[in-house]
């Protein structure tokens, strides 16, 4: 089973790459599953119903969230029926949607989950002990678990990837908005990489302007942030394959677009 998955979408420049290169990433890869990340989706902070349609109709069949899932009080009217959006499933029980969500491709299912860190978060529950919990209720119908955990803290991306080597396929880390170079699969058959990235400006601060992120630093007083408009952009993912009998990982592989890696470049190395 081959995998795609693009790396937190952020705003409307994220929403024109993804529309731009997922169908030239698709012709290359072959994914039968494609997972975005689309918590930044609207104006850099959560998500409307009507991106998250949007985000599908790109060629996403799930779109996972983060620390910014609730930032849009439009989602409390669409989150529950919306069968392939997967917020974080540490947070308390009662809240709305749903933190794993099961894919047909090909008559095989796929299982995604979404997790949240707890390290300079919101204290949630442990990501550890559900995203156990979740891959055992998984197993009893795939082998093919993807998850996506949403943390600031590299150490705790990285203990939750050796925690579940050989039992998730891949565990993909999301929410910094630096891809980082440590893509690898664990000895047990775990996909892993701490961070994948982000999909929007390229030259602004993860995703949005700088001038307010370094004014920040400076005066250390509220600051507004805005998305980073005026170009250029990127695309961040990677592209996962599966071995189709054990669901272990094969080979990852990290994606990057952008003014430096073009994608005719890049698709030619």
């Amino acid at each position: 089973m081959n995998i795609l998955f693009i790396g937190d979408v952020v705003g409307s420049p994220g929403r024109e790459m993804l529309s731009n290169y997922l169908p030239k990433l698709k012709e290359k890869y072959r994914p039968q599953l494609t997972i975005v990340n689309g918590e930044n989706a609207a104006s850099g902070k959560g998500i409307t119903e009507k991106i998250y349609k949007q985000l599908l109709q790109a060629g996403a069949q799930v779109v996972t969230l983060g620390n910014h899932t609730w930032d849009r009080k439009e989602i409390f009217d669409f989150i529950d029926d919306a069968d392939y959006l997967v917020r974080p499933a540490n947070y308390p029980e009662n809240n709305p949607g749903k933190g794993i969500v099961y894919v047909t491709v090909n008559d095989e299912e796929a299982a995604v989950i979404n997790l949240q860190g707890r390290t300079f978060l919101e204290a949630n529950d442990n990501p550890f002990t559900v995203g156990k919990r979740l891959i055992e209720e998984a197993l009893e119908r795939t082998n093919k678990i993807i998850i996506d955990f949403h943390a600031e803290a590299t150490s705790e991306k990285l203990a939750f990837g050796w925690y579940v080597d050989g039992l998730a396929s891949a565990v993909i880390g999301t929410h910094t908005h630096v891809q980082t170079a440590d893509e690898r699969v664990l000895p047990k058959g775990t996909g892993y990489i701490t961070d994948v990235g982000m999909t929007g400006a390229y030259n602004g601060i993860i995703g949005v302007q700088k001038e307010a992120v370094i004014n920040r630093f400076l005066t250390n007083l509220p600051t507004r942030f805005e998305v980073e408009k005026n170009g250029p952009n990127q695309l961040n993912g990677c592209f996962i394959k599966l071995n189709p009998i054990t669901g272990k990982t094969e080979k990852i592989e990290r994606i990057i677009i952008n003014d430096e890696r073009p994608f005719f470049d890049y698709n030619n190395n």
